[in-house]
């Protein structure tokens, strides 16, 4: 068991659900709440990662990233390297690529919420930003649970998207996934089944608790 590439694995989940936690959640508010007609153009971007071969999301986000590209001459001339390769480029990537999996969840949680709570906040005089804080995040607990989780457990098995972006470099790049790939190569099954079931437990787990989570959640308030 390689756990050098475990540890890189977990804290690269860990800091991809938090940064999607950040992102995902103004996202999902704009489109559950914007009237733009275009919109579902937006919906449809956002939705590409789950249909989209992660080696072409990959292929796109290595290009981007890359030392001809204007943000990678931008990062090489901060830091001296580009983007491409790197732990960093692998959190640009993981990101992107589970993006749906945090974004789609909040929505479903946020247009839960009743509307007729949101009209009485806005005739006490409440701010749209108060009545987001005071009462839709509230009570979409279960759904900002379900995309943290999922983004976790999503990037904890990624292997096309972090294979095109960061290579195979242990102690930066190497994950799980990649490492589970070298020693089925390398004709080392015993090895890949310890480390492919720790996976697979630990994928388990995180979807059980979630489940379990939520079904808690409508027994203690089925109006919701």
């Amino acid at each position: 068991m390689n756990w050098q590439a475990f540890w890189l694995t977990v804290r690269l989940a860990v800091v991809v659900s938090a940064l999607l936690i950040a992102v995902g959640i103004p996202i999902a508010y704009w489109l559950t709440y914007s009237r733009w007609r275009w919109k579902f153009l937006v919906e449809a971007v956002i939705a590409l990662p789950i249909v989209l071969p992660p080696t072409v999301l990959g292929f796109y986000v290595l290009m981007a990233l890359g030392s001809r590209s204007p943000i990678g001459r931008w990062w090489e001339s901060l830091t001296g390297h580009t983007l491409a390769f790197t732990f960093e480029g692998l959190m640009i990537g993981s990101v992107l690529y589970s993006l749906p999996f945090a974004v789609q969840p909040f929505a479903a949680s946020f247009t839960a919420v009743d509307s007729k709570l949101l009209a009485a906040s806005a005739s006490l005089g409440q701010s749209p930003i108060h009545t987001f804080r005071r009462v839709v995040l509230p009570l979409s607990k279960a759904g900002l649970v379900t995309g943290f989780a999922l983004s976790f457990a999503h990037t904890l098995g990624e292997f096309g998207v972090v294979l095109m972006v960061g290579g195979n470099i242990p102690g930066v790049t190497r994950t799980i996934s990649i490492e589970i790939y070298d020693q089925v190569q390398a004709g080392n099954y015993s090895a890949a089944n310890h480390t492919a079931f720790l996976l697979l437990i630990i994928s388990f787990v995180v979807l059980s608790l979630v489940y379990g989570m939520n079904r808690r959640a409508l027994t203690v308030a089925p109006w919701r």
